[in-house]
C-alpha cells in the first residue's frame, strides 16, 4: 500500500509540468527545492536532535561554488557536483568543531557561519563579485523548454535525498543517530562513536543543500549574497519539518508541501510584514505541535490500535 502510494506520488510529478503553466512549474521547483532543504536538515536536527541553523551557509556556499564554477567554463551538471561537494567537505571540518557543543550553544555557532561566509564572499570582489553579485551563463533555450528542464533536475536532486533518507533510516547509522539523540552520553557507552555519528550527519544535511544551492544559482541566473546566505533558507526548513514530524521519512515533504502553501498565502496577503507572521507560525508550532501534524495521526491511529 505504501509502496504503491509512493509509485503514484512520482507518477504524478512527472507528468505535472505537461499540464500547467510556467507558473505552476516554478512552484513545483520550488516545492522540490524546499523537500531538499527540509528532508536534508531532517539528518542533523530531526534524526539527530542537533537543532541545526547552517542551512544558509551550506546553500549559499554551494551556490557560489556553482556560480563561479560555472562562469569559469565548467557544465552546468559539473558545477553542481562541485556545489555539493565542496558544501559536504566545508559541513565536514565545521562539524568536526562545532559539534562538541550541545543545545543553544550549538544551535548559536552554526547561526553565524552564513554570515561570516557571506562577509568572505563580499569581500573576494575579484572571484565572487562581492556585493555586485554573479552572472552566470544563460542556458540557450526556449522558456517553456528551460522550465521543464530545471523542473526535472530539481525533481531528481529531490529524489536523491530522498532515498538517501531512506536508507540512513534503515541502516544503523539512522539507528545510532536515534540513540545520539535520546541519550548522547549513553550512546557512547554502548559503543557508539557519536563524534563519528554526528559529523556524517551534519555532512548529509549539507551535501544535497549545497547542491541545490548551485541548481538555484543556475536556474535564477544571477545571485548575490544576501540572497543565497539569506537566513530564511536555515529557518524555513525547521518550520517544514516541524509542520510535518521530525526524524520521519514524510514528514519534511508532507511538511514542504504545507509550507509552500503557506508561503504563497502569506506573501500574498502579508506583504509588508511576512517575517513577522512566518514568526507567529513558528511559535504556534513550537507551542502546540512540536512533533508536527503526522504526529497527531500517529496518536489517533496507536489509540485506534488499543481500542
Amino acid at each position: 500500500m505504501k509502496r504503491g502510494f509512493w509509485i503514484l506520488a512520482v507518477v504524478i510529478v512527472l507528468f505535472l509540468p505537461w499540464v500547467g503553466n510556467n507558473y505552476f512549474i516554478r512552484l513545483a521547483t520550488i516545492m522540490m527545492l524546499y523537500c531538499v532543504l527540509a528532508l536534508s536538515w531532517n539528518f542533523i536536527g530531526g534524526l539527530t536532535g542537533y537543532p541545526s541553523f547552517a542551512t544558509a551557509a551550506f546553500f549559499g556556499l554551494g551556490a557560489y561554488a556553482g556560480g563561479v564554477a560555472q562562469g569559469q567554463g565548467i557544465p552546468m551538471y559539473i558545477a553542481w557536483i562541485i556545489g555539493a561537494a565542496l558544501a559536504a567537505l566545508f559541513a565536514t571540518g565545521l562539524g568536526l568543531a562545532i559539534l562538541r557543543l550541545r543545545g543553544h550553544y550549538f544551535a548559536i555557532a552554526s547561526l553565524v557561519v552564513a554570515d561570516v561566509l557571506r562577509e568572505i564572499v563580499n569581500s573576494t570582489t575579484n572571484l565572487t563579485g562581492g556585493g555586485m553579485g554573479l552572472n552566470l551563463p544563460i542556458l540557450k533555450l526556449g522558456v517553456d523548454a528551460q522550465a521543464k528542464l530545471f523542473y526535472y533536475c530539481m525533481f531528481a536532486i529531490a529524489l536523491l535525498t530522498l532515498f538517501t533518507a531512506a536508507y540512513v533510516m534503515r541502516r544503523p547509522l539512522g539507528f545510532g543517530l536515534g540513540c545520539i539523540k535520546q541519550n548522547e552520553d549513553a550512546a557512547n557507552i554502548i559503543g557508539i562513536n557519536a563524534t563519528i555519528y554526528k559529523t556524517i550527519a551534519f555532512g548529509l544535511s549539507a551535501v544535497f543543500v549545497g547542491g541545490a544551492g548551485a541548481f538555484y544559482a543556475s536556474w535564477v541566473s544571477y545571485i548575490e549574497p544576501g540572497d543565497v546566505f539569506d537566513i530564511l533558507f536555515s529557518i524555513k526548513p525547521i518550520v517544514m519539518v516541524l509542520l510535518g514530524k521530525t526524524g520521519t521519512l514524510s514528514g519534511p515533504i508532507l511538511g514542504a508541501i504545507v509550507f509552500l502553501v503557506l508561503e504563497e498565502l502569506v506573501w500574498r496577503n502579508f506583504l509588508t510584514f511576512h517575517a513577522g507572521v512566518l514568526g507567529l507560525i513558528v511559535v504556534f508550532l513550537i507551542l502546540y505541535l512540536p512533533d508536527g501534524m503526522l504526529a497527531i495521526q500517529y496518536r489517533r491511529w496507536f489509540a485506534w490500535r488499543k481500542s
